[in-house]
């Protein structure tokens, strides 16, 4: 795999995030490969994640970074188009990464009841969160784990409440990363 670079950082994943950039303008979609995938290998890295959960997707560009980062994680996205699951899993298993990251197909409260709690760290990246998406982030992190939340500033039913719910210092420990993305850590007392 040849290894391109944006600015000073080198992103093995940049022909997969290209490709879904062409697949959006090209079916309409919200498939977007976040900006930030970088960052995210970094975060996974620094709390050594061992078990991560994604919810959106897309193609797949940032559940390969969380697993870049995370050498040793085992990595659960969720995706609930399925055009979107079947050229995730082709890019996954094209990377060499099938064995550690599982795609699931659904809505996001079709599945996630049923996935095992105490993950390290969560990524938030479906189209807007809602106050349901952050109990069940709450449910499955393990305490003291990391959640990182995208599309802050997009507006649905319900995300007001999300980023209220974020700033709740009893519970969270949240700051902003940069115009969409808050970095919040579950306090197990709150």
């Amino acid at each position: 795999m040849k290894l391109s670079s944006t600015s000073s950082v080198v992103d093995p994943w940049r022909a997969l995030r290209d490709a879904t950039d062409r697949h959006r303008h090209e079916h309409g979609c919200w498939a977007f490969p976040h900006a930030e995938g970088s960052v995210l290998g970094v975060l996974a890295a620094a709390v050594d994640a061992r078990r991560i959960l994604e919810l959106g997707t897309a193609l797949g560009y940032t559940a390969l970074w969380l697993a870049c980062g995370a050498k040793k994680a085992r990595v659960d996205t969720l995706e609930r188009d399925p055009l979107h699951v079947a050229m995730a899993r082709a890019a996954i298993e094209k990377a060499g990464h099938a064995a550690r990251i599982n795609v699931h197909e659904g809505e996001f409260a079709g599945v996630l009841p049923a996935l095992q709690p105490n993950y390290d760290l969560a990524f938030f990246d479906g189209h807007a969160p809602t106050p349901g998406d952050l109990a069940e982030l709450r449910r499955l992190l393990r305490p003291g784990g990391l959640l990182v939340s995208a599309n802050q500033q997009l507006a649905r039913p319900g995300s007001a409440s999300y980023r209220s719910r974020l700033s709740d210092a009893d519970a969270w420990l949240s700051a902003p990363l940069g115009n969409d993305m808050t970095l919040s850590v579950w306090l197990p007392d709150g």
